[in-house]
């Protein structure tokens, strides 16, 4: 089982190394670890650049959570269909996928968890931009959007109401990051799903603690839109 599992985390580590944030920063002109809070998270691209780059980044990022929780699963259901429908028979199908993926069709689902955890750690040290990276949030609710959609979107609504409340992007994070596990054990998700989403929660507040820190002292900065420039008065 080894041999798979290993190359489920090899897959997901470089999934989720892809630096969106610095490249998009980068086609911009801007070396997103010189300015803002020097983070290549969405929320430091959107302060920094505005909300189509930030909202950019937040969906690519996104986007390899759910691509490192959803390929093995999809691909599994994919050859499930081709496979029965052109043998007509379960039996065929499972013996040419086992031996292809052994563990792919009866621990699928684990596989895609170690994926998902391997991205996260790709994304916050990523080997593409000397093991920095951003926090986690975005790449983990796409991983988790796939696993459990509907935790993750409690969880979601819990990030809206806390940043619209508050406009503090860390503080929304933090909550939304103990939402989800919570979310989980009451939805009755399995118990692997579960401790993966508080592991990976604590994981995300770790990376917060900073943001914590200047929460408690008061001196954590709000998002805030930026103003459109004055515009000069109409020439006589």
């Amino acid at each position: 089982m080894l041999p798979p599992l290993l190359f489920a985390a090899v897959v997901g580590y470089l999934l989720g190394s892809l630096p969106f944030g610095w490249l998009v920063a980068k086609a911009k002109g801007v070396n997103i670890f010189e300015v803002g809070s020097k983070n290549p998270g969405a929320t430091n691209v959107r302060r920094v650049l505005g909300s189509g780059p930030g909202n950019l980044v937040f969906f690519l990022d996104a986007l390899k959570g759910a691509v490192a929780s959803g390929w093995l699963i999809t691909w599994h259901w994919f050859a499930d269909q081709r496979v029965i429908h052109r043998y007509a028979s379960p039996s065929e199908f499972d013996a040419i996928f086992v031996k292809f993926w052994p563990l792919a069709y009866e621990g699928y689902f684990k596989a895609a968890i170690v994926c998902l955890i391997a991205a996260l750690l790709g994304h916050s040290f990523s080997c593409f931009t000397k093991f920095r990276g951003g926090k986690g949030v975005a790449t983990t609710a796409g991983g988790f959007l796939v696993l459990m959609p509907v935790a993750t979107l409690i969880g979601a609504a819990t990030w809206i109401v806390t940043f619209y409340a508050s406009r503090y992007v860390s503080l929304a994070s933090i909550l939304a990051a103990v939402a989800l596990p919570v979310a989980a054990f009451f939805l009755g998700q399995p118990p692997l799903l579960t401790g993966l989403a508080a592991v990976i929660g604590a994981f995300v507040i770790l990376r917060h603690r900073a943001n914590i820190v200047r929460l408690l002292n008061g001196t954590e900065n709000r998002f805030v839109k930026k103003s459109a420039p004055p515009q000069p008065p109409p020439s006589a």
